[in-house]
């Protein structure tokens, strides 16, 4: 659904969202990757400032709930190295082949993900940016580009090649240089538009090029046990409705591994010898994060719904969690108004009304 409202009220970790239950605070990690300390902060400031769950984000970020002190959170996600520019945070939105590097794929774009984010926050003008505009790297396994970032890379057996709204663009990218122009030019074309689909004609931001097909969206996280191209370790695990325990997230805290957020909403705690994570699998599955492929808890997402959101009907979070039981072969996304928050780019939305749910879009 287009907003086209005149100003841009996605939240960040400065700006925050007065929500239902009180301040929202978005925390960009670009690449979805975070560390064990800086995990351990955002847990402590969920149980010190909000509501003692992390939420989970489709871009890989992480949000804090009804925050009590906004400035004492954003001072200590600054002091986490969380927040390495105020007047770029909420544009540093950058989602990346969460196993790249150590499983599969054709390059490694974790570099890419530094290089991009430290162009995106020394460029001026990118500060006007929109706070849902997102960029996307996929290390040619075809995970991220199914997504459909505003613009991204997809690395070819011939190199990485520009996509804008998912499609193939034939251009080939230079990392970050063609990233950062292709935003630029969307600034000077968006009108009213906050992200690249919503502008009246897509061809107004690259004239030259003849887009391709979109490529097909993936719906699942990789979860359970993921072995590494160097003989090591990745733990994949589900984080039901992309909620995730500030407890919960000091035991995952604890293993003091390199971790990545999904845009599935999952985590992955990496580089992990056999021992140390047949020890942590051992301690997390009774915890309630998701190791099993075939867990319906993986074919359910949410919107945050009542009671945090004041536009939401319904519970939808309850209602998604008391649907598992329904026999279904798709993926279900349960919202509480039109607006239909965090949709994924396939499956099932249904929408909450006062005597039931309707879909949306199927």
């Amino acid at each position: 659904m287009a907003r086209t409202r005149d100003y841009d009220a996605c939240p960040g970790a400065l700006q925050v969202h007065q929500a239902a239950d009180g301040a929202l605070a978005r925390i960009r990690l670009p690449g979805g990757m975070i560390t064990a300390a800086q995990l351990t902060t955002l847990a402590r400031l969920s149980t010190e400032f909000g509501s003692g769950t992390l939420e989970l984000t489709a871009r890989g970020n992480v949000q804090l709930r009804a925050v009590t002190d906004v400035d004492a959170v954003a001072g200590a996600v600054a002091e986490a190295g969380l927040l390495p520019s105020e007047t770029h945070e909420r544009v540093r939105n950058i989602v990346a082949s969460p196993l790249s590097g150590r499983v599969g794929g054709q390059a490694d774009v974790r570099p890419w993900v530094g290089e991009l984010d430290a162009a995106i926050c020394a460029e001026p003008r990118l500060a006007g940016l929109g706070g849902r505009f997102w960029f996307g790297f996929d290390d040619g396994r075809g995970d991220v580009s199914g997504l459909r970032a505003d613009v991204g890379v997809h690395v070819f057996d011939n190199g990485p090649r520009l996509l804008v709204a998912g499609c193939d663009t034939g251009v080939p990218a230079e990392i970050p240089a063609t990233l950062i122009d292709v935003a630029v030019r969307f600034l000077e074309i968006r009108g009213k538009a906050w992200r690249v689909t919503e502008l009246e004609d897509l061809r107004a931001l690259l004239p030259s090029a003849k887009l391709g097909a979109e490529f097909p969206p993936v719906t699942k996280p990789p979860v359970g046990w993921l072995a590494q191209d160097d003989g090591r370790v990745t733990l994949g695990a589900g984080i039901p409705l992309g909620v995730l325990p500030a407890r919960v997230a000091e035991f995952l805290a604890a293993i003091e591994a390199p971790m990545v957020i999904t845009p599935w909403r999952s985590m992955l705690v990496c580089d992990l010898g056999a021992d140390t994570a047949d020890v942590a699998l051992r301690v997390l599955a009774p915890l309630g994060l998701v190791f099993d492929e075939h867990s319906p808890w993986l074919n359910v997402s949410a919107c945050t719904g009542s009671p945090g959101c004041a536009k939401s009907a319904a519970d939808v979070r309850a209602d998604a969690a008391a649907s598992l039981d329904v026999d279904c072969h798709g993926h279900r996304h349960f919202v509480g108004c039109e607006r239909a928050c965090g949709s994924p780019p396939e499956g099932e939305v249904l929408v909450a009304t006062e005597t039931g749910y309707r879909v949306l879009r199927s």
